[in-house]
């Protein structure tokens, strides 16, 4: 019966600290990014706005990124036509990075958050 006793306490000491953190972090609010869109080229627009509407953006862009390496390296285009019809270069350092230059304030804030590694710079210049 002694033995009975110790695995019990064993159990619930395991399922105390099995919980912890969620117990921990109960009531608090995770707060999501909000991402800096102050670079000069960003700040200098009359109208900001970006490839494509701005919610396309949040929920696409890397579909958007994977599709601009498709259409440049396999078919050799190298504009894309937006949504709204206007002609952009197929560039993630000409036309990305030329408005988001603030890699730490807008791109890792919302990688980290999300907890997805970027790995663009391992190709792609800063």
């Amino acid at each position: 019966m002694i033995y009975g006793k110790k695995v019990y306490l064993g159990i619930l000491i395991f399922i105390i600290l099995l919980i912890s953190p969620f117990l921990a972090s109960l009531g608090k609010a995770n707060v999501p990014p909000a991402p800096s869109l102050d670079t000069p080229v960003i700040n200098a627009m009359a109208v900001k706005q970006c490839v494509e509407p701005t919610e396309y953006m949040k929920d696409y862009h890397m579909q958007l990124l994977y599709k601009w390496r498709d259409e440049y390296v396999r078919e050799g285009n190298t504009i894309y036509v937006n949504s709204r019809g206007q002609k952009y270069t197929i560039s993630l350092e000409k036309t990305c990075l030329k408005c988001h230059s603030n890699e730490e304030q807008f791109c890792q804030r919302c990688h980290t958050y999300a907890g997805v590694r970027l790995y663009c710079w391992e190709c792609h210049q800063k």
